[in-house]
């Protein structure tokens, strides 16, 4: 007897450390795409985080200039961060002196720290500091710990800014100008975009979405609608959104972002204004343009939840 019970406790640590090392297990690759002589980014996964991903949702970005390396959002976790900073040295040997952040969600900022921890500093909107000392952030990243373990773990933190901007900023960076502008609140209060007229690329974050359901979560979306147009003006000739593929084709990429937000307002208004149920608003809507994409199941009710809400604000 005692020895089957032996075998049954050895057999269940075996599953134990198997489980656990698979768990662990850090296979994931990043890989920089050149967009622009000096421009790169890399592209996360159109999922939700989870810890086989390591919370790579989003993009993040980075331009090498002749005086150092300029980033653009820290991605969703530190190790994520990290390799980030890995791929970077093996393309250039100049350190990385600044990081800009688009806007505070945790898949844009939890690799903040490994960027502090090798000297750059760090830009980002004054709204941050709301939401850094916010209930919501600290929940948030309680839950991570969870959610995204091992990635996100005690000594993950959130981190804030060296330098924060209120409407506009140029940063100048061995020669290499990057226009800042404060387009929030749009998809969140905070929203920056940065523009970097030699290479004629622009980093949108949040505000343009490819190739699955934008998150509208809590964002205005008619100061969206306003922000993208803001982006169109500059007539860049690549845009890096916050998630997705790169475009090439900036006009027509902006336009599906645009048009999904029309939509939403469109299909919501009416039972907003009238106080009707919103079950009843978002049952008899017709979400056959959208419901194939990625992310449809998650966030589409989400997000018409939260537009029929703001519209009733408004």
């Amino acid at each position: 007897m005692a020895i089957q019970i032996r075998s049954l406790l050895l057999g269940a640590f075996s599953l134990f450390f198997f489980v656990t090392t698979a768990f662990a297990a850090d296979d994931l690759i990043l890989k920089p795409i050149q967009v622009a002589p000096h421009t790169y980014f890399v592209q996360g996964f159109a999922e939700m985080g989870n810890s086989k991903n390591q919370n790579f949702i989003s993009n993040a970005g980075f331009v090498i200039t002749p005086k150092g390396v300029v980033v653009i959002d820290a991605l969703g976790s530190p190790v994520l961060a990290k390799k980030l900073i890995t791929e970077i040295k093996k393309i250039t040997p100049q350190k990385v002196v600044a990081v800009i952040v688009t806007h505070y969600h945790a898949d844009h900022v939890y690799g903040l720290q490994e960027f502090k921890n090798i000297g750059a500093k760090i830009y980002a909107q004054g709204e941050g500091r709301n939401y850094l000392s916010s209930e919501t952030a600290k929940q948030r990243l309680i839950a991570s710990r969870v959610d995204f373990a091992p990635w996100v773990n005690a000594s993950t933190r959130l981190t804030g800014a060296d330098v924060w901007i209120d409407q506009s900023y140029t940063l100048t960076v061995g020669g290499i100008e990057f226009k800042i502008g404060r387009v929030g609140p749009a998809h969140a209060p905070e929203d920056l975009i940065i523009y970097v007229p030699s290479e004629k690329v622009l980093f949108a974050g949040d505000l343009v979405f490819r190739g699955r359901i934008p998150f509208v979560g809590n964002a205005d979306s008619r100061g969206w609608l306003h922000a993208l147009d803001e982006i169109q003006a500059l007539n860049p000739s690549v845009v890096i959104p916050g998630h997705g593929a790169y475009s090439t084709n900036p006009a027509e990429d902006i336009r599906f972002t645009r048009e999904y937000l029309k939509y939403l307002r469109e299909s919501m208004t009416k039972s907003a204004v009238n106080m009707d149920p919103f079950e009843d608003a978002y049952n008899q809507t017709d979400w056959s343009e959208y419901e194939g994409m990625p992310l449809f199941r998650a966030a589409n009710r989400m997000n018409a939840y939260n537009v029929y809400l703001s519209i009733q604000a408004e």
